[in-house]
């Protein structure tokens, strides 16, 4: 009798939750079966196939459309909520230094593999050639000084309608430091910018299930466009970029985050496994960049280290970039009868260092900035950029994956050096205890506390007022307590 009245209402409770859940799986293998179609059409029919790019680039553009303001609220959260600012500078300048390491370290890489196993056979530049590799000088890349004053926006509104990942990361943190002078009269706006969060979590999750589309007709542009041949011609380069990435991806980057942090390398990128899928699909680390901020805010890491590291990271800390640099620049150099000695090597890439930074993480933006790089530093190198742009789209999406994992490890690290990861709840979210919440993209019970640093599971961030039920080992919201509107004076106090 007491066994059949206690089974009786908890049947139907886990089911509702067990569907919305199911729902959102069958999104991601609906990517994988776009992305075979999308490949048969392009070797099938290229000339349709081609015609079907605005498809792929209308989706990557609905993503970006969503980057500013989830960056905006991110941020403005986290460092609304720090008492000291001192804390977001030091976050920003650790991040910074670990960037600047890392992408020496990942030009070393691309040196090293590129000078032992050198570029292969040497193709013939024809005037077809010159034409495409001079055609990508205009997209290249800034001076230092057009870098810097491109940071700063026309308008604060004009951060937001131009896409500027850097212009609103900088709006956001004047906002959120002015809210922090503020003092408690700018809790109101903490928790307008906190249901504006919601609101834009929600949408992307929707333009999410577009994700099938999108891949379809971005794999079936690039297919269509490059065919086997150009594949086939360079895939030398194509397959040793691809090893050297994955090599760095997983040694280099693995051992850091091991030594470091103690969180395996495997574990990180099994949790990101929907977002790699998801660039993979597109060549576009951007179209991962909100949901990168939402996980690993779930994983443990603090408000303030997510929103600083993570948009900064974007723009400073690409490592698939760097690789990718040092490989093509080798290549080309041979190829147009030009080898590079080393005392050369190094100067050109320590000025394509410089000149990389700020490069956008969609398509394309690697070879225009490559093209920009060598026609300031070396113009007569320009006219071999037209060899790798039939495969430039197969080596832009080892480049997104590379940059993606490279970002996501940074999170982690500086999480750790700056104290801002709740280790705890890391081990549980990466072993798949604490599920991420495909509807919301966001964790109700895991907000920011007063010094902006993820709560442990179970209780508020500082400490204060009742704990909240959920995030158990289970994952499960179901039976959690809120505290009402009050829960606001104990996620933002000043």
């Amino acid at each position: 009798m007491t066994s059949a009245a206690g089974t009786a209402p908890a049947a139907p409770r886990p089911r509702p939750d067990r569907t919305r859940r199911d729902r959102t799986r069958y999104l991601y293998p609906a990517v994988i079966a776009a992305v075979a179609a999308g490949v048969a059409v392009g070797l099938l029919a290229p000339g349709f196939a081609v015609e079907l790019k605005p498809v792929g680039t209308g989706f990557v553009n609905l993503i970006r459309m969503m980057i500013p303001p989830v960056i905006f609220c991110t941020i403005v959260l986290g460092v609304g909520s720090v008492r000291r600012a001192a804390r977001v500078g030091a976050v920003g300048g650790i991040a910074l230094a670990y960037f600047l390491v890392m992408s020496l370290v990942a030009l070393s890489v691309g040196l090293l593999v590129g000078n032992l196993l050198g570029p292969g056979a040497e193709p013939a530049v024809t005037d077809a050639v010159r034409a495409a590799g001079q055609a990508q000088i205009d997209g290249g890349a800034k001076d230092t000084t057009g870098f810097l004053l491109g940071v700063v926006p026309a308008t604060m509104v004009s951060a937001f309608t131009e896409g500027e990942v850097l212009q609103t990361l900088l709006v956001a943190l004047l906002c959120g430091f002015a809210l922090q002078a503020m003092g408690p009269a700018g809790l109101p706006v903490l928790r307008g910018v906190e249901h504006v969060q919601r609101l834009v979590f929600r949408v992307l999750a929707m333009i999410m299930w577009a994700a099938p589309v999108g891949a379809f007709g971005a794999m079936a542009a690039v297919t269509g466009s490059a065919g086997p041949d150009a594949l086939r011609s360079l895939a030398m380069l194509v397959l040793v970029f691809y090893l050297t990435c994955a090599l760095f991806a997983v040694v280099v980057l693995g051992a850091l985050l091991r030594v470091v942090a103690g969180v395996s390398v495997i574990a990180l990128f099994r949790y990101l496994g929907r977002e790699f899928l998801l660039i993979l699909s597109t060549s576009s680390s951007e179209s991962a960049l909100p949901r990168l901020i939402a996980k690993m805010e779930h994983l443990g890491v603090s408000r303030p280290v997510v929103g600083i590291t993570v948009p900064t990271g974007y723009s400073f800390n690409l490592d698939g970039t760097m690789i990718y640099m040092t490989m093509a620049s080798l290549f080309i150099a041979d190829a147009t009868g030009t080898p590079l000695a080393l005392g050369e090597q190094i100067p050109l890439l320590l000025f394509l260092l410089v000149a990389s930074k700020g490069a956008a993480g969609v398509t394309g933006a690697g070879l225009a900035t490559l093209a920009g790089g060598l026609q300031s530093h070396r113009p007569a190198l320009v006219d071999g950029v037209g060899l790798i742009v039939g495969i430039d789209r197969f080596m832009s999406e080892a480049r997104a994956l590379t940059n993606f994992a490279g970002n996501a490890v940074a999170t982690v690290l500086v999480g750790t050096w700056t104290r801002e990861i709740d280790r705890d709840r890391a081990d549980e979210v990466l072993a798949g205890r604490i599920p991420f919440d495909e509807t919301t993209l966001l964790d109700d019970a895991h907000g920011s506390g007063a010094d902006g640093r993820a709560p442990a599971a179970g209780g508020v961030a500082d400490g204060t007022g009742p704990p909240r039920q959920g995030d158990g080992p289970d994952g499960g919201r179901n039976g959690r307590t809120e505290t009402g509107s009050g829960a606001g004076k104990e996620r933002f106090p000043m």
